[in-house]
């Protein structure tokens, strides 16, 4: 297996390079006794045969099972033996998996490895914890022909994928959102770029050498590029696509300017299933949207917001072995992961954040995500999280931890001037970090435990 490096960690690979070790990593998969509907784990960080292996197995009906190698052994242990996997690859295992497939099928008369279909035939299998902190696995079975075909479609009608595309990494490819963009590329003909772990420093430098088009980031990340004292020339990028936590106002207007006009797109999904996409004019035209629905989507909201997403056969899913959890989810042919927003008359959709999330204050009804958006509007606020914890008299108290040059009193007199009374925090905490699980969420429930305010 060949990849292009440079600096000893950025990894460049091409759509024929990554074709060739997908072949070899499909062929070794099913000359170990993998066919469709069977599950391979692979736990490990993402490189050119993790790549290899995971399109591979989706083209041959294989599914891949995600998992973050962050995870501790009893919690991956876990999640295996849940999803019952026929085969597990760890780390270096993804690329002695290619290396024996390419043996073999330089030996064999074709000597091109074996046979892929045109799109991926399944999704991956990722595990959400949601707020519960309870992981589910999301499953979506082998898809037929016509509905492979119309989900990359879609993909590449929302995201414009092409040969002449550089694709960034800057994410974890164990994820779900990564790991679409680098395949959409690499199955358009593109490039895909491997930096490793995020870090600031050699991102800017793969931007600066490798000139990338296309990449998905998380708001954190734009903020530390923005942090460094020689940001990376920007100019080659065509679209930025950004989700996975709130983007505060200030740094959706530094980052919009900073890149070409028409690159910094927003889109609002999760790991079962996309909602909406948000073009730069329409952000500035409603500044706080996460955009409208997708192609051959529609959105409604429930009397107490609860979002609702129809979505057409190839993107339906459902909760691994437990129905319970699916029939919860889903109503019709529309699902929902139990976000809460808000519609304007236009159909384009604003978050007020989860129903588990809601903190039920003296009677009155408190969205953390709205005050966490006027938290980090604060310039001395890097991140904010708000959370609620029990309470004698109000039920449940308010409270807040904050990352930031400022003090507890700062924050108050902030709030005090931009928010009602009872949404306020009654408790703030200045700390160094804000706890995360291992996959990196923030779990809200666990907060008030793990910052010593519940025992």
């Amino acid at each position: 297996m060949m990849a292009a490096m440079d600096n000893g960690r950025t990894v460049v690979v091409t759509a024929d390079d990554s074709e060739r070790d997908q072949r070899a990593a499909a062929g070794a998969l099913a000359a170990r006794g993998l066919g469709p509907g069977d599950r391979v784990a692979i736990i490990a960080s993402g490189t050119a045969a993790y790549l290899a292996v995971a399109l591979g197995a989706l083209r041959t009906g294989i599914v891949p099972v995600l998992l973050n190698p962050n995870l501790l052994p009893d919690e991956q242990q876990a999640l295996l033996a849940d999803a019952d996997p026929t085969l597990t690859l760890r780390g270096d295992e993804l690329g002695l998996l290619v290396a024996e497939g390419s043996a073999s099928g330089s030996a064999s008369k074709s000597g091109s490895g074996a046979e892929l279909a045109p799109w991926p035939l399944a999704r991956p299998m990722l595990y959400t914890s949601g707020t519960t902190g309870i992981p589910k696995g999301v499953w979506s079975g082998l898809l037929g022909e016509r509905d492979a075909a119309a989900l990359l479609a879609e993909e590449r009608e929302v995201w414009g994928f092409s040969a002449d595309d550089v694709h960034l990494v800057a994410s974890a490819l164990y994820h779900s959102a990564p790991l679409r963009f680098a395949a959409g590329t690499l199955l358009a003909g593109g490039t895909v770029v491997l930096t490793g772990a995020f870090e600031a420093g050699p991102v800017a430098h793969a931007i600066a050498t490798h000139r990338p088009t296309t990449t998905f980031v998380a708001p954190a990340h734009l903020q530390r590029i923005f942090a460094l004292d020689r940001p990376p020339p920007l100019s080659s990028f065509r679209l930025v696509a950004h989700a996975g936590a709130p983007c505060p106002d200030p740094l959706k207007k530094r980052a919009l300017d900073a890149f070409p006009s028409g690159a910094l797109w927003e889109f609002y999904g999760s790991t079962e299933g996309q909602f909406t996409v948000c073009s730069p004019d329409e952000w500035v035209a409603r500044p706080g949207t996460v955009g409208r629905a997708r192609p051959g989507r529609t959105l409604e909201t429930d009397a107490d917001g609860t979002i609702w997403c129809t979505v057409p056969r190839h993107a339906r899913f459902e909760y691994w072995r437990d129905p319970v959890k699916t029939a919860r989810a889903w109503r019709d042919d529309a699902f929902t992961v139990g976000d809460i927003g808000r519609l304007d008359v236009d159909g384009y959709l604003f978050l007020d954040g989860r129903r588990d999330d809601l903190v039920i204050t003296g009677g009155m009804n408190v969205y953390p995500l709205e005050v966490e958006r006027v938290l980090l509007a604060h310039p001395g606020v890097q991140e904010a999280v708000v959370f609620g914890t029990d309470d004698d008299r109000w039920g449940r108290r308010v409270c807040c931890a904050v990352v930031g040059e400022l003090a507890v009193d700062d924050v108050h007199e902030w709030l005090s001037a931009r928010v009602a009374p009872y949404k306020r925090p009654k408790q703030v905490l200045v700390v160094d970090e804000i706890p995360v699980s291992p996959t990196g969420k923030i779990r809200r429930s666990h907060l008030a435990a793990h910052l010593g305010l519940e025992q």
